[in-house]
């Protein structure tokens, strides 16, 4: 282990752990005399004020050191691309910004750096910077990247592209705050982002509050980045032709003292005079940025700087610690030593971040508090007769939404694929589609609560993010495309189960399943979202939930609504169907997991376990021809399969809001049990786990195989084997 050097007796307590302190610091005798940041005051007064601008680059230095710290002490992690953006970070928090983002998972270690200055890391029992170092990449710690249970920050950091969602999410729902987020020259190169911003502008114009910061610094993880070759004007054309009215780009180029070759230059090479120069620069700009944003405009700062500025190694190479990078090697001492601070200097940084936005992150960034929510009273519900005409579940459904809507204002319903060709149009009726173009025609206005660009991204974006920062959200989407916006909700639904907070489980109505698609060819017939889903039940907070009907679907959607930090799943068909349940029915198989809708009796039992609606007519008609061969048969509709595992298969103990109810061994027989099995669904088999799992009996699946252009949901399901006879069949089969 790495001895750790006493500290100096002017040490603050909280600098234990710190392995290297300088004897002085240039200038601190003139600059560093007091806070920039007063007692009482949530912001240095002037971003030209030398004492505010010199205090920013000692910040810098303070998370630069940090940084390579915690990551050293584990030789593990990643300093390079925070270190480039450190400049920027200090300016934003000394100026009182506190809702930052990242989408930039590789930047947590500079987080953790920052909510440890402020005092936020002391929410989860951190006070010294050794403490810091034991608890980073471990179990209960500091993740190796940012998750939802840090105290202080807003978001996690899943792939890349996601973070402007949450930026803007926020933005919407807090007008009057400015949300900073970083992106890095990778997840500049993500397909989304730039649509992103455009889908969202063009629905919520007045919503500029989010503010994009690119940390440009010429590298992606390992090798030059594809934006590293684009000139300061090349950029600066790339974001103004997307739609930013402000551009606001600061280039460590220009104060370069020490002729470093190429385009990107590290900072702190520069001779301190020059430093100072630049942290002014970057100051002056973050001001100038953050006014910008809040008044109005789209606006993005750009800070241009050598990716490693400041840490053990410059470019991609600084990008990864590895096993040999312990805090005894000596680029990791040289780096540490030369980024060391004097005591004094540690106190002054800590009191200015302390003070910074009103107080710590952990006590003030929107995300630690609740968002009110609107009280919906009772839900209209519109119970329909069993056997009576068919429906259309997902217009039942929409009725709801639509009341859900009126009565909560900053409810959002999100769907690319158009709500008029899910079943769905009385929402778009009653809520309207957001655009700044009003058309009584097309049920669109500017304020109105459905968003539907034809973005999978951004409409799964925009509702997770949503449901993230506090908000009531629904997700709608084609089953088929759904796959293009998982990304983000998996994020989300992972963060929540990690969640110190409530917030409303993120709800999805997936329409036009695989079994629907049949002359629209293959294309529109992929439902392997489905084995997503079945895996993620075993996370604990996913379920995916499949009402069987018109009356069930307006009962799992009323429960989704009633849950928290849980990822909700409703899928359901487009075509008028018949009724089989009753409300009565759809709570007990919430709650069981499944409900029997018919039992016969015979010589032997047959049970036909099915999931999903329209895959209820050939399982009936399989009934049918069982049961005139003398077997008993029980059809039963699996409607919330997580419910069906065993406890001890999913993680649901440590879910925040931890749901720890599965049917029992008796409740499983009284269900499943039978001489034969047969687990049906026209999606992926993986969702029938849970059963095949628990079940003794003999036992086999049907399931989706592949799409192909035909003309009837009967044909489709033929090509997959989904048919009566081939169930009976089977059955009779394993009968023996």
């Amino acid at each position: 282990m790495t001895a750790v050097t006493p500290n100096p007796k002017s040490a603050p307590a909280f600098c234990e752990g710190i392995q290297y302190f300088a004897d002085s610091y240039p200038e601190f005798d003139r600059y560093g005399i007091m806070p920039s940041i007063l007692e009482g005051k949530t912001a240095i007064t002037a971003p030209n004020d030398p004492c505010a601008v010199y205090q920013t680059l000692l910040y810098a230095d303070a998370l630069r050191y940090l940084t390579l710290q915690i990551t050293g002490s584990k030789a593990s992690g990643h300093p390079g691309g925070f270190a480039s953006q450190a400049e920027a970070y200090a300016a934003f928090v000394m100026l009182g910004h506190k809702n930052f983002i990242t989408e930039v998972g590789h930047h947590a270690p500079g987080f953790y750096s920052a909510m440890f200055l402020d005092r936020s890391l002391e929410d989860m029992g951190i006070e010294t910077v050794q403490q810091m170092r034991d608890r980073f990449r471990e179990r209960h710690g500091l993740l190796g990247h940012l998750s939802g249970q840090i105290p202080g920050l807003l978001a996690p950091a899943g792939p890349l592209g996601q973070g402007q969602h949450f930026a803007m999410a926020a933005a919407r729902l807090h007008p009057d705050k400015l949300f900073p987020f970083t992106v890095g020259d990778g997840g500049l190169g993500e397909p989304y982002i730039m649509s992103s911003f455009g889908h969202f502008h063009t629905a919520y114009p007045a919503a500029t509050n989010f503010l994009p910061i690119l940390v440009w610094n010429g590298y992606s993880q390992e090798h030059h980045s594809m934006v590293s070759t684009l000139s300061n004007k090349q950029m600066v054309a790339y974001w103004e032709g997307n739609g930013f009215e402000e551009v606001v780009l600061v280039d460590a180029k220009e104060f370069d003292d020490q002729e470093q070759p190429g385009d990107f230059v590290d900072s702190t090479a520069f001779a301190f005079k020059q430093r100072l120069q630049f942290a002014e620069a970057v100051l002056k700009g973050a001001d100038k940025a953050a006014r910008s944003a809040l008044g109005g405009k789209l606006t993005v700062f750009i800070i241009k700087q050598l990716k490693g500025a400041g840490v053990h190694a410059r470019g991609a190479k600084s990008h990864n610690l590895y096993g040999h990078h312990t805090l005894d090697n000596p680029d990791i001492v040289s780096a540490l030593k030369t980024r060391a601070l004097p005591p004094e200097a540690w106190e002054l940084v800590r009191t200015n971040c302390a003070r910074a936005g009103g107080g710590p992150a952990s006590k003030t960034v929107v995300t630690e508090f609740t968002l009110p929510l609107t009280d919906l009273g009772t839900l209209p519900l519109e119970e329909y007769p069993v056997g009576g005409d068919p429906k259309v579940s997902t217009t039942s459904m929409g009725r709801l939404v639509a009341y859900v809507g009126q009565a909560d204002a900053g409810y959002t319903v999100t769907n690319a694929d158009g709500n008029e060709a899910s079943g769905i149009a009385n929402i778009n009726q009653a809520l309207k589609i957001i655009h700044p173009v009003e058309d009584p025609l097309y049920n669109q206005k500017p304020g109105g609560q459905v968003y539907e660009p034809l973005s999978e991204d951004a409409c799964a974006g925009l509702a997770a993010g949503s449901a993230l920062m506090g908000a009531r959200t629904l997700w709608c989407s084609y089953e088929s495309f759904a796959i293009n916006g998982l990304p983000i909700w998996q994020t989300v639904t992972q963060a929540m189960a990690e969640l110190r907070r409530l917030t409303p489980s993120t709800i999805t109505l997936f329409t036009a399943g695989a079994l629907e698609q049949g002359r629209n060819g293959w294309t529109h017939q992929r439902p392997e979202i489905e084995a997503y889903f079945a895996a993620m039940m075993r996370n604990g907070n996913v379920f995916p939930l499949f009402p069987p009907d018109a009356n069930s679907i307006q009962v799992c959607y009323e429960w989704g609504l009633g849950t928290f930090n849980k990822g909700v799943v409703i899928t359901a068909s487009k075509s008028p169907l018949p009724i089989y349940t009753t409300f009565a029915q759809t709570r007990q198989a919430l709650q069981e997991g499944a409900i029997a809708l018919h039992d016969s009796q015979g010589s032997q039992k047959v049970v036909l376990a099915a999931i999903g609606d329209m895959i209820l007519k050939p399982v009936f008609e399989a009934t049918t021809q069982l049961e005139a061969q003398g077997y008993g048969v029980r059809v039963v509709s699996i409607v919330n399969p997580r419910r069906l595992y065993r406890p001890s298969d999913v993680a649901w103990e440590i879910c925040s809001e931890a749901d720890g109810y599965f049917l029992d061994d008796a409740g499983f027989d009284r269900l499943f049990g039978g001489d034969v099995l047969l687990g049906i669904t026209g999606g992926a088999s993986g969702m029938l786990e849970p059963i095949m799992l628990r079940s003794p009996a003999k036992r086999d699946t049907f399931a989706w195989k592949r799409g192909e252009t035909t003309a009837s949901p009967t044909e489709l399901m033929a090509l997959n084997g989904i048919t009566a006879e081939g169930m009976a069949k089977r059955a009779v089969e394993l009968l023996g």
